[in-house]
């Protein structure tokens, strides 16, 4: 997102009076989102079903939430549990000539985009790029998944899904609740009242129309750029203050980590992902930099040797993880060849996260 880009975003999220000004766009876009949902809701666009279960995992507004971090969590869950999960994403920032992609290991970010790379090391499972989600799923079944999870698939309606989570950043919530261009949402909140389950990342902060699960985002390690080699996160493996860099959707949110594991921080944010440039990641003083596992990936040949990585993991609540549990339990029994509950939703799932 452009410097403009951003001033515009933590207006929206601020809720300045201006935006008002937006009132005509905002209603021609929800007139579109609504002609559109209704579109798939009555047939006249069909969605395409998967032979297998797909999870949704998106967001309502722009910027960051944490959903990235919660899909790494959800395929490690669903691997352990007997699933030979798959993630499908647009590949937001990359360019790529033929499609569907298949993330690999020497494929780079700026072919597959910067959150699908970070996906596919951390996860170890396959990932696939492509705008066209029905085309990219069918690309993962080739590849033997029998579950599909869809990163930042929420708006997606070409592919029909079986669980909807939507996350949201607790101390940005809604913003101030309007939608494009008039605020950050980019479907109304009513939106809410159809999702499986909405996770709030970190303490909500701002009042939430709905009822929500906690997750927060928990420092796992550091990591040394270069070699990728690991240290525990009680030990720092660097002195004194570090310059931090971070191009994600809060990059307070990060800074804010490093100074509750009691690291001094120069701070250096850019926007959501940033092209990093050698020279925005060298410094004078040549104290160590820190960055985050998704802009990690962007500057593996760029950044000074004395470069660190600060892992985090989602942690949802066990409320949460128990009832999502049980919706995959229903999934398999679903999924049974000769059952005809296929083309339902929700089917016998439990509607929502336990409260």
């Amino acid at each position: 997102m452009s410097g403009l880009g951003e001033r515009w975003l933590t207006a929206a999220y601020r809720g300045d009076a201006w935006l008002g000004l937006l009132s005509p766009l905002e209603a021609l876009y929800r007139w579109a989102v609504r002609r559109r949902a209704a579109a798939y809701a009555s047939g006249r666009r069909q969605a395409w079903r998967a032979p297998v279960p797909v999870i949704v995992v998106g967001n309502l507004t722009l910027g960051g939430t944490g959903k990235s971090p919660l899909v790494a969590w959800l395929v490690e869950h669903l691997a352990e549990r007997g699933w030979r999960p798959g993630i499908l994403s647009r590949g937001y920032g990359g360019k790529c000539a033929d499609y569907p992609l298949l993330v690999e290991p020497s494929t780079p970010a700026a072919a597959c985009g910067d959150e699908p790379r970070m996906l596919a090391d951390q996860s170890g499972v396959p990932v696939v790029v492509d705008p066209d989600r029905p085309r990219g799923a069918r690309r993962l079944l080739e590849a033997g998944c029998d579950i599909l999870v869809s990163d930042d698939g929420l708006q997606h309606l070409a592919l029909a899904r079986d669980l909807e989570l939507v996350v949201v950043d607790g101390a940005r919530g809604f913003g101030n609740g309007r939608c494009l261009p008039a605020g950050p949402l980019r479907e109304p909140l009513s939106r809410l009242e159809s999702v499986d389950a909405t996770l709030v990342n970190g303490e909500a902060q701002r009042t939430l129309p709905v009822a929500a699960r906690r997750m927060t985002l928990v420092p796992s390690a550091w990591r040394r750029l270069g070699d990728g080699r690991r240290y525990p996160i009680a030990a720092p493996p660097f002195v004194g203050p570090v310059h931090a860099v971070a191009g994600i959707g809060r990059p307070e949110r990060f800074f804010e980590t490093l100074e509750g594991l009691g690291i001094e921080v120069m701070a250096h944010p850019f926007g959501d992902h940033h092209a990093f440039r050698a020279d925005e990641l060298r410094f004078a003083d040549h104290r160590p930099l820190v960055m985050t596992a998704k802009d990690a990936v962007k500057c593996r040949d760029l950044a000074p040797g004395e470069s660190w990585v600060l892992e985090v993991e989602a942690a949802p609540e066990p409320a949460f993880v128990a009832w999502l549990d049980e919706c995959l339990a229903a999934l398999r029994v679903r999924r049974v060849p000769g059952n005809d509950d296929t083309n339902s939703r929700a089917g016998e799932m439990p509607a929502h996260p336990p409260k």
